[in-house]
Protein backbone atom coordinates (compact mmCIF):
# COMPACT_ATOMS: atom_id res chain seq x y z
CA UNK A 1 0.00 0.00 0.00
CA UNK A 2 2.95 2.24 1.04
CA UNK A 3 4.28 1.67 -2.69
CA UNK A 4 1.21 2.40 -4.36
CA UNK A 5 1.25 5.73 -2.12
CA UNK A 6 4.45 6.50 -3.28
CA UNK A 7 3.56 5.73 -6.48
CA UNK A 8 0.38 8.43 -6.94
CA UNK A 9 2.60 10.87 -5.63
CA UNK A 10 5.01 10.61 -7.76
CA UNK A 11 2.54 10.61 -10.92
CA UNK A 12 1.33 13.93 -9.41
CA UNK A 13 4.38 15.60 -9.28
CA UNK A 14 5.47 14.61 -12.75
CA UNK A 15 1.66 15.87 -13.85
CA UNK A 16 2.34 18.63 -12.31
CA UNK A 17 5.93 19.74 -13.92
CA UNK A 18 4.73 18.42 -17.58
CA UNK A 19 1.91 21.17 -17.47
CA UNK A 20 2.73 24.94 -17.13
CA UNK A 21 0.51 26.49 -14.46
CA UNK A 22 0.47 30.36 -14.34
CA UNK A 23 -0.34 32.24 -10.80
CA UNK A 24 -1.12 35.42 -12.69
CA UNK A 25 -2.55 36.58 -16.05
CA UNK A 26 -1.11 39.13 -18.50
CA UNK A 27 -2.17 42.00 -20.36
CA UNK A 28 -1.12 42.78 -23.59
CA UNK A 29 -2.18 46.90 -25.09
CA UNK A 30 -1.49 49.15 -27.81
CA UNK A 31 -1.18 49.37 -31.34
CA UNK A 32 -3.77 48.48 -33.40
CA UNK A 33 -1.43 47.44 -36.29
CA UNK A 34 0.01 44.72 -34.01
CA UNK A 35 -3.60 44.19 -32.28
CA UNK A 36 -4.88 41.17 -35.17
CA UNK A 37 -1.21 39.29 -34.39
CA UNK A 38 -1.40 40.07 -30.61
CA UNK A 39 -5.55 38.44 -30.41
CA UNK A 40 -5.16 35.61 -32.96
CA UNK A 41 -1.90 34.69 -31.17
CA UNK A 42 -3.16 35.74 -27.37
CA UNK A 43 -6.35 33.01 -28.45
CA UNK A 44 -3.90 29.77 -30.09
CA UNK A 45 -1.92 29.87 -26.99
CA UNK A 46 -4.72 30.14 -24.35
CA UNK A 47 -6.65 27.08 -26.57
CA UNK A 48 -3.32 24.86 -26.23
CA UNK A 49 -2.77 25.77 -22.76
CA UNK A 50 -6.32 26.77 -20.54
CA UNK A 51 -3.99 27.90 -17.77
CA UNK A 52 -2.75 30.80 -19.58
CA UNK A 53 -4.95 34.23 -18.81
CA UNK A 54 -4.16 36.30 -21.53
CA UNK A 55 -5.83 40.03 -22.24
CA UNK A 56 -5.33 41.95 -25.29
CA UNK A 57 -6.91 45.16 -26.05
CA UNK A 58 -5.61 48.16 -28.38
CA UNK A 59 -5.77 51.92 -28.23
CA UNK A 60 -2.42 53.18 -30.13
CA UNK A 61 1.70 52.64 -29.67
CA UNK A 62 1.81 55.62 -27.48
CA UNK A 63 -0.92 54.39 -25.24
CA UNK A 64 0.74 50.57 -25.16
CA UNK A 65 3.83 52.10 -23.91
CA UNK A 66 2.09 54.72 -21.75
CA UNK A 67 0.59 51.93 -19.84
CA UNK A 68 4.16 49.57 -20.05
CA UNK A 69 5.91 52.69 -18.17
CA UNK A 70 2.81 52.78 -15.70
CA UNK A 71 3.35 49.09 -15.20
CA UNK A 72 -0.50 48.54 -16.13
CA UNK A 73 0.38 46.34 -18.71
CA UNK A 74 3.25 43.13 -19.15
CA UNK A 75 3.44 43.85 -23.49
CA UNK A 76 3.00 47.13 -24.87
CA UNK A 77 2.48 46.63 -29.03
CA UNK A 78 4.10 49.24 -30.48
CA UNK A 79 4.63 50.00 -35.03
CA UNK A 80 7.10 52.51 -33.69
CA UNK A 81 10.49 52.19 -31.80
CA UNK A 82 10.23 53.85 -28.53
CA UNK A 83 10.93 57.70 -28.09
CA UNK A 84 13.82 58.84 -26.33
CA UNK A 85 11.28 60.96 -23.89
CA UNK A 86 9.62 57.83 -23.23
CA UNK A 87 12.84 55.59 -22.31
CA UNK A 88 13.76 58.18 -20.27
CA UNK A 89 10.27 58.07 -18.50
CA UNK A 90 10.42 54.15 -18.39
CA UNK A 91 13.93 54.47 -16.55
CA UNK A 92 12.59 57.20 -13.79
CA UNK A 93 9.85 54.68 -13.24
CA UNK A 94 11.98 51.77 -12.71
CA UNK A 95 10.80 50.25 -15.72
CA UNK A 96 13.78 48.34 -18.26
CA UNK A 97 11.50 48.35 -21.65
CA UNK A 98 13.36 45.71 -23.84
CA UNK A 99 11.50 45.49 -27.41
CA UNK A 100 11.02 42.17 -28.98
CA UNK A 101 10.90 42.42 -32.79
CA UNK A 102 7.14 39.98 -33.81
CA UNK A 103 6.95 40.54 -37.50
CA UNK A 104 7.53 43.19 -40.42
CA UNK A 105 5.30 45.28 -42.01
CA UNK A 106 4.39 47.79 -44.29
CA UNK A 107 2.26 51.10 -43.98
CA UNK A 108 0.08 50.99 -47.28
CA UNK A 109 -1.40 54.09 -49.38
CA UNK A 110 -5.15 53.43 -49.91
CA UNK A 111 -7.85 54.68 -51.60
CA UNK A 112 -11.61 54.09 -52.71
CA UNK A 113 -11.49 51.35 -54.90
CA UNK A 114 -13.49 53.59 -56.95
CA UNK A 115 -10.74 56.12 -57.62
CA UNK A 116 -9.16 55.25 -60.75
CA UNK A 117 -5.46 56.91 -59.69
CA UNK A 118 -3.55 53.27 -59.50
CA UNK A 119 -0.02 54.70 -58.30
CA UNK A 120 1.84 57.80 -56.77
CA UNK A 121 5.19 58.82 -55.96
CA UNK A 122 6.71 59.62 -52.51
CA UNK A 123 6.67 63.57 -52.85
CA UNK A 124 2.89 63.20 -54.22
CA UNK A 125 1.77 61.90 -51.06
CA UNK A 126 4.01 64.28 -49.31
CA UNK A 127 2.41 67.06 -51.18
CA UNK A 128 -1.21 65.58 -50.64
CA UNK A 129 -0.59 65.30 -46.69
CA UNK A 130 0.98 68.13 -46.28
CA UNK A 131 -1.54 70.28 -48.37
CA UNK A 132 0.74 71.22 -51.74
CA UNK A 133 -2.06 68.90 -53.06
CA UNK A 134 -5.39 69.04 -52.99
CA UNK A 135 -7.18 68.16 -55.94
CA UNK A 136 -7.58 64.84 -57.90
CA UNK A 137 -6.64 66.38 -61.04
CA UNK A 138 -3.36 67.70 -59.95
CA UNK A 139 -3.07 63.68 -60.42
CA UNK A 140 -4.39 63.27 -63.22
CA UNK A 141 -7.59 62.31 -61.32
CA UNK A 142 -11.25 63.67 -61.07
CA UNK A 143 -11.64 67.54 -60.69
CA UNK A 144 -12.68 66.42 -57.00
CA UNK A 145 -11.01 67.40 -53.75
CA UNK A 146 -8.98 65.21 -52.20
CA UNK A 147 -10.33 64.09 -48.74
CA UNK A 148 -7.31 63.51 -46.74
CA UNK A 149 -7.43 60.61 -43.90
CA UNK A 150 -4.71 60.38 -41.09
CA UNK A 151 -4.09 58.54 -37.60
CA UNK A 152 -4.42 60.31 -34.87
CA UNK A 153 -1.26 61.17 -32.61
CA UNK A 154 -1.04 58.37 -30.51
CA UNK A 155 -0.82 55.79 -32.93
CA UNK A 156 2.68 54.54 -34.00
CA UNK A 157 1.75 54.05 -37.61
CA UNK A 158 0.92 58.07 -37.46
CA UNK A 159 4.51 58.37 -36.09
CA UNK A 160 5.88 55.56 -38.25
CA UNK A 161 4.68 57.29 -41.66
CA UNK A 162 5.49 60.64 -40.43
CA UNK A 163 9.26 59.83 -40.90
CA UNK A 164 8.80 57.62 -43.91
CA UNK A 165 6.64 59.78 -45.51
CA UNK A 166 6.55 62.93 -44.46
CA UNK A 167 10.12 63.43 -43.59
CA UNK A 168 8.90 64.50 -40.14
CA UNK A 169 6.54 67.25 -41.96
CA UNK A 170 2.84 67.75 -39.90
CA UNK A 171 0.15 66.59 -41.60
CA UNK A 172 -2.27 69.14 -42.78
CA UNK A 173 -4.68 70.53 -40.64
CA UNK A 174 -7.71 69.48 -42.64
CA UNK A 175 -7.02 65.91 -42.49
CA UNK A 176 -9.96 63.24 -40.89
CA UNK A 177 -7.98 61.87 -38.10
CA UNK A 178 -8.74 58.17 -37.26
CA UNK A 179 -8.16 56.47 -33.80
CA UNK A 180 -7.18 52.85 -35.99
CA UNK A 181 -6.22 51.27 -38.84
CA UNK A 182 -10.34 50.24 -39.05
CA UNK A 183 -11.35 53.08 -38.75
CA UNK A 184 -9.20 54.94 -41.58
CA UNK A 185 -10.12 51.86 -43.64
CA UNK A 186 -13.87 52.16 -43.04
CA UNK A 187 -14.22 55.88 -43.94
CA UNK A 188 -12.30 55.81 -46.75
CA UNK A 189 -13.90 52.71 -48.15
CA UNK A 190 -16.97 55.18 -47.82
CA UNK A 191 -15.47 57.98 -49.46
CA UNK A 192 -14.97 58.21 -53.11
CA UNK A 193 -12.52 61.10 -52.83
CA UNK A 194 -10.56 59.67 -49.33
CA UNK A 195 -6.78 58.86 -49.35
CA UNK A 196 -5.21 57.44 -46.23
CA UNK A 197 -2.96 54.56 -45.10
CA UNK A 198 -3.37 51.55 -42.87
CA UNK A 199 -1.06 48.47 -41.59
CA UNK A 200 0.04 45.89 -44.98
CA UNK A 201 -2.93 43.34 -43.01
CA UNK A 202 -5.69 45.84 -43.45
CA UNK A 203 -5.50 46.38 -47.49
CA UNK A 204 -7.64 43.71 -48.18
CA UNK A 205 -10.99 45.78 -46.36
CA UNK A 206 -13.90 45.43 -49.27
CA UNK A 207 -14.06 49.05 -50.78
CA UNK A 208 -10.38 49.78 -50.45
CA UNK A 209 -7.85 50.19 -53.32
CA UNK A 210 -4.13 49.65 -52.65
CA UNK A 211 -1.55 52.10 -53.92
CA UNK A 212 2.12 51.41 -56.16
CA UNK A 213 4.43 53.88 -54.26
CA UNK A 214 7.28 54.64 -56.61
CA UNK A 215 5.88 52.04 -58.54
CA UNK A 216 6.17 49.17 -55.94
CA UNK A 217 3.17 47.39 -54.65
CA UNK A 218 2.88 46.97 -51.18
CA UNK A 219 2.99 43.45 -50.28
CA UNK A 220 4.94 40.49 -48.31
CA UNK A 221 7.40 40.20 -50.78
CA UNK A 222 8.22 43.64 -51.13
CA UNK A 223 8.42 44.93 -47.71
CA UNK A 224 10.44 41.82 -46.77
CA UNK A 225 13.17 43.00 -49.49
CA UNK A 226 12.81 46.64 -48.51
CA UNK A 227 11.56 47.88 -52.53
CA UNK A 228 8.48 49.26 -50.56
CA UNK A 229 9.65 52.29 -49.11
CA UNK A 230 7.22 52.43 -46.47
CA UNK A 231 8.53 49.39 -44.48
CA UNK A 232 8.99 49.33 -40.63
CA UNK A 233 9.07 46.72 -37.67
CA UNK A 234 6.52 45.41 -35.60
CA UNK A 235 7.64 45.67 -32.11
CA UNK A 236 6.05 43.93 -28.39
CA UNK A 237 7.55 45.47 -25.82
CA UNK A 238 8.32 43.77 -21.99
CA UNK A 239 9.95 45.17 -18.49
CA UNK A 240 13.30 43.64 -18.93
CA UNK A 241 13.81 39.99 -20.02
CA UNK A 242 10.90 38.17 -20.90
CA UNK A 243 10.04 35.61 -18.29
CA UNK A 244 6.93 33.49 -17.01
CA UNK A 245 4.10 33.59 -18.97
CA UNK A 246 5.36 36.58 -20.76
CA UNK A 247 8.14 34.18 -21.78
CA UNK A 248 6.05 31.85 -23.13
CA UNK A 249 3.76 33.99 -25.10
CA UNK A 250 6.37 35.51 -26.93
CA UNK A 251 8.44 32.39 -27.52
CA UNK A 252 5.13 31.18 -28.92
CA UNK A 253 4.68 33.74 -31.20
CA UNK A 254 8.48 33.82 -32.74
CA UNK A 255 8.08 30.37 -33.39
CA UNK A 256 6.91 28.41 -36.37
CA UNK A 257 3.55 28.26 -36.02
CA UNK A 258 3.51 31.61 -34.44
CA UNK A 259 4.97 33.43 -37.19
CA UNK A 260 2.63 31.09 -39.61
CA UNK A 261 0.02 33.02 -37.74
CA UNK A 262 1.36 36.65 -38.32
CA UNK A 263 1.84 35.46 -42.08
CA UNK A 264 -2.04 34.50 -42.02
CA UNK A 265 -2.74 37.74 -40.40
CA UNK A 266 -1.73 39.64 -43.69
CA UNK A 267 1.62 41.19 -42.09
CA UNK A 268 5.44 39.55 -43.16
CA UNK A 269 6.92 36.70 -41.11
CA UNK A 270 10.67 37.13 -39.51
CA UNK A 271 10.98 33.30 -40.52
Amino acid sequence: MKSLTKIIILAAILAGLAAPSYAESIVIEGSTTVLPIAQRAAEEFMNKDSAADISVRGGGSGVGIASLIAKTCDIADASRAMKDQELEQAVARGVDPVANVVAMDGIAMVVNSSNPIDALTKQQVKDIFTGKISYWSELGGANEPIVVVSRDSASGTFESFGELALDKQKVRKDALMEASNGAVASTIARTPNAIGYVGLGFISTSGLKPLALNGVMPSKKTVLSKKYALSRPLFMYTNGKPQGLVKDFLDFVLSKEGQALVGEEGYVELN
